[in-house]
């Protein structure tokens, strides 16, 4: 059943126009990372993982794989989310593991077209690595 909502929550995920997948390798891990409205989420998903689904609410999903053998990681995982007017967000992720799948979550509010640069520091054991990206988030 969870492997199904997984299946789910990617699906919606990744059928959203405005917000596709996006990978970058740093160091030895491949990161995956993608930033959606949190309104293309069911009810249903939303409840499972704990996340407010509103139309001002933005949520992050961070996928980390070894790039070699293309296993999740399990790491520590921190971030801040800046706009442009300077105001500086920190970001609190969740792990979810499903399977052999290990992802981040975090929920960020926004307010129609605002944009953000986001800091991720992404560490385990001796190795720590910084992702940055930017996204801008629009009210449905």
């Amino acid at each position: 059943m969870k492997v199904r909502i997984l299946i789910m929550l990617l699906s919606l995920c990744l059928s959203v126009s405005v917000a596709a997948e996006q990978k970058k390798q740093l160091g030895n891990w491949d990161v995956h990372y993608i930033a959606f409205p949190a309104t293309v989420l069911t009810p249903e998903i939303a409840q499972q993982y704990q996340l407010q689904r509103s139309k001002y609410n933005g949520i992050i999903n961070i996928s980390v794989l070894n790039s070699t053998s293309l296993q999740a990681q399990k790491v520590g995982i921190t971030g801040t989310a800046k706009d442009l007017q300077g105001r500086q967000t920190s970001l609190t992720f969740s792990e979810v593991t499903e399977g052999d799948a290990v992802y981040y979550l975090a929920q960020l509010p926004f307010r129609h077209e605002q944009r953000f640069n986001f800091i991720i520091t992404i560490f385990s054991g001796n190795e720590s690595q910084q992702l940055k990206f930017e996204q801008t988030f629009y009210v449905d």
